[in-house]
């Protein structure tokens, strides 16, 4: 019996350990986990050695942008960035689109943009606006993942938020079918206009009670509906009390759970003064609006704190919430800027460089990256290596140093609060079905790669 592709490892992420094996590919699948020695007849044989043998990570949270604002990213680019930072498979927002997917028709066009276009394979999710309440189910038909809203304004006008009886409203019809709500939870009411255009100004404009008010009112709304629930990019720490609360016992899993993104697990309130944003006694030197976002990044204490919720299970996911946009659109102040964070392709060496300083391991890491979204999304091919699953895979090197410079980022456009910033830990290869479509640090994806994606379906 002879594979397509054997690759051997000295430390291959299998569930809760690391440890040396050779994983044989067939047909795109893994059809075997052997021994690291054990002879395996294979059309390509690579020993990958010390590095580090992951399975493919799981963006669920990524703005590709296309169609309509195809200068902000595009399916080529975001999925070129995504194989560079060892991401094989991504769910793409409905928003900032034109159209966004919040019609069976817009998701069509949106496949079709992202048809033959794609390095990695790629899936939707909807949105939920009021405009298109009661129509739910079509596009859950259609294989959306899941509906995306909001309980405070989107910024993009074509894509309101819902009021307190909307937002009942969706989650009792989206529980009719069985389908996932993902919510951006701020509330309304407890934000305001900035006071100025300074860093400090807009953290006080998007107050802490803005988010565990919202919080709450999921936990509130899930419970009474029975919708399966999902808080997206959680950056306040007094939010995750409210979620431990309604915690099941293992293996029950809760109404409700929580992601949280890769800046708020770097960055703190010191980190965006520093580049030159402070308050009337610290005149601006650069507005630093790169490290704008919604919700923001917070003090210290709040990053910890969702360290903390990591490790004790009360957040599941970490994923990018990749917002690009054109370059133009970050000039001004936090006032005015368009908040959003580039960040796909760097996702995985950031967290890690997070994580290893604070005691946690690769295997912790690829259960937040990888089968956390896999299991959000319901991906059951992914995230994983395993017998059966998709031999998508990833070669990281995981004591490798690097600093973040403009050549080296393959989004549309270099613009990230990451940019000089030296992290440890560098792909230097992509599997995605046993083809290789990424070959770094200074290589490329192959020319093969586009177009090797393929568009996901929940029906799938």
């Amino acid at each position: 019996m002879t594979y397509d592709l054997v690759i051997r490892s000295l430390r291959v992420v299998t569930g809760t350990v690391e440890r040396p094996a050779a994983v044989a590919v067939r047909s795109g699948k893994i059809v075997r986990i052997a021994g690291y020695d054990e002879r395996l007849p294979a059309h390509v044989d690579e020993d990958i050695g010390e590095r580090a043998l992951l399975p493919g990570l799981v963006d669920s949270h990524v703005h590709v942008n296309e169609p309509g604002r195809t200068d902000w990213e595009g399916f080529p680019a975001a999925t070129a960035a995504a194989t560079a930072g060892g991401v094989t498979a991504i769910i793409d927002m409905p928003l900032n689109s034109r159209p966004p997917t919040l019609t069976t028709a817009a998701l069509a066009e949106k496949r079709l943009a992202a048809a033959g276009a794609c390095h990695v394979d790629v899936g939707f999710w909807a949105g939920i606006v009021p405009s298109n309440l009661g129509r739910l189910r079509e596009l859950h038909d259609a294989g959306v993942f899941g509906f995306k809203c909001f309980t405070c304004c989107s910024g993009a006008p074509e894509f309101p938020s819902l009021s307190s009886s909307q937002l009942r409203s969706a989650f009792a019809e989206v529980a009719s079918f069985g389908g996932l709500v993902l919510v951006h939870a701020e509330d309304e009411a407890a934000l305001s206009e900035p006071q100025g255009g300074g860093y400090v100004a807009f953290l006080a404009s998007r107050p802490i009670s803005a988010e565990t008010q919202a919080v709450q009112r999921v936990v509130t709304e899930a419970a009474k509906t029975g919708v399966r629930a999902h808080i997206v990019h959680l950056s306040a720490a007094g939010c995750l009390p409210i979620l431990a609360a309604q915690h099941p016992a293992p293996p029950h899993r809760p109404m409700v759970t929580a992601e949280t993104c890769p800046h708020y697990l770097t960055f703190a309130d010191t980190d965006i003064r520093e580049a030159g944003v402070g308050d009337a006694a610290r005149p601006p030197v650069a507005p630093a609006t790169w490290f704008k976002c919604c919700p923001p990044i917070r003090e210290a204490p709040h990053r910890e704190a969702l360290w903390k919720g990591l490790a004790d299970g009360v957040i599941s996911c970490v994923v990018s919430d990749h917002s690009p946009c054109a370059p133009e659109l970050k000039q001004g102040d936090f006032a005015t800027a368009w908040g959003g964070i580039s960040s796909l392709q760097l996702s995985l060496p950031a967290v890690w460089t997070a994580a290893r300083a604070r005691g946690h391991r690769l295997v912790d890491v690829v259960s937040w990256m990888a089968a956390g979204p896999a299991a959000l999304a319901g991906l059951p091919g992914k995230g994983r290596i395993a017998e059966g699953f998709d031999a998508d895979l990833v070669s990281f090197a995981d004591e490798e140093r690097f600093v973040v410079t403009p050549d080296r980022l393959r989004h549309r456009h270099p613009v990230t609060p990451y940019l000089g910033r030296d992290l440890t830990g560098v792909v230097h290869a992509t599997w995605l079905r046993g083809n290789r479509v990424y070959s770094g640090p200074a290589g490329s994806a192959s020319p093969a790669a586009e177009g090797a994606g393929r568009l996901l379906s929940r029906a799938d």
